[in-house]
């Protein structure tokens, strides 16, 4: 889960595809080792690291009930592979019906009681506090039929558009998007029994691989980790990723630079030091994301990458 560190975070410049076959053949093995390498190298020159890039939140703009859900019940949406669920009656309210057959999933609503205590001026003030949580059913939107709905279908594109997605889909894992809020994570990658997601918060490229990489280290070596190791793979892969791309920009390695350092921090390691422990294994995630883009035919589309010039070592 990619956690917002700092305000000043990462950027995104929407690209329309992959690579070419190639630069395939460039980006295995030595090539993604060297890339990485290179970056650890230029970390260890924070001054000459260009400054983090400012994060494009996502809003959208649509009146959809499920938007306000807590993000935890918004990613059961995208598991279930919607963007849009609702319970029975309100969907009777938004003048559609549940089809013959659909079936619901379920989602954790808050249990909600009204206090009222005293104040020290002997008023009385009432606030709402949670004491628990019920279960309730909600249904796909794919799931019903009737009056046409208004969607913002903004991202859509954006997430059709984005580069390796090909990757999640092949892995069986929803790409969807959420409107961020404060102290909500800038996106997260969740698997269960019920299925996979991806869901971003923000625009940002260098969010969308940070947790692809997550994805791939789950299927690498499932769950049994640190949390700051998972995280600093993810964010060092993430760099490795796009500067094999060539999407030096967007790599944002003033950001990538924070966050790791903030994570090596937490486990009192070096922050060049905890790169080069997880080294190997950042390589076998990024290797085994292009392998598997190759495989699912990545060449049909082209991004080439640049020449990039990182602080020396």
């Amino acid at each position: 889960m990619l956690q917002s560190i700092s305000n000043e975070a990462r950027q995104n410049i929407t690209l329309p595809g992959l690579f070419c076959e190639e630069t395939t053949m460039q980006l295995q093995g030595k090539h993604t080792h060297e890339v990485a390498t290179r970056i650890i190298r230029a970390f260890r020159h924070p001054e000459s690291l260009p400054k983090a890039l400012a994060p494009i939140f996502i809003h959208r703009k649509d009146d959809v009930p499920c938007r306000r859900w807590s993000w935890h019940n918004q990613l059961l949406c995208a598991i279930a592979g919607t963007d849009d669920a609702r319970g029975y009656e309100q969907w009777r309210k938004a003048e559609r019906f549940v089809k013959r057959g659909g079936k619901a999933f379920w989602i954790l609503a808050p249990c909600v009681k009204k206090m009222t205590e005293e104040t020290d001026d002997e008023d009385e003030a009432e606030h709402n506090i949670v004491y628990g949580f019920r279960s309730v059913p909600v249904f796909r939107v794919e799931d019903t039929d009737g009056k046409p709905l208004s969607i913002d279908r903004t991202y859509d594109q954006w997430i059709l558009n984005l580069p390796l997605r090909d990757v999640a889909e092949s892995w069986g894992i929803n790409v969807g998007t959420y409107s961020h809020s404060a102290n909500q994570p800038l996106g997260y990658f969740r698997t269960g029994t019920m299925g996979s997601a991806i869901m971003l918060g923000t625009e940002n490229l260098s969010t969308w691989m940070h947790e692809l990489v997550h994805a791939a280290d789950h299927r690498l070596i499932g769950q049994s980790d640190k949390r700051w190791c998972k995280e600093i793979v993810a964010e060092l892969g993430s760099a490795v990723l796009l500067e094999c791309l060539g999407q030096t920009r967007e790599a944002d390695l003033g950001g990538a630079y924070e966050y790791i350092q903030h994570y090596a921090c937490q486990n009192q390691v070096p922050m060049v030091k905890a790169c080069m422990q997880t080294l190997e294994r950042v390589c076998r995630c990024v290797e085994l994301i292009l392998d598997t883009a190759e495989q699912e035919g990545a060449p049909n589309r082209s991004i080439r990458p640049e020449d990039t010039t990182l602080a020396p070592s």
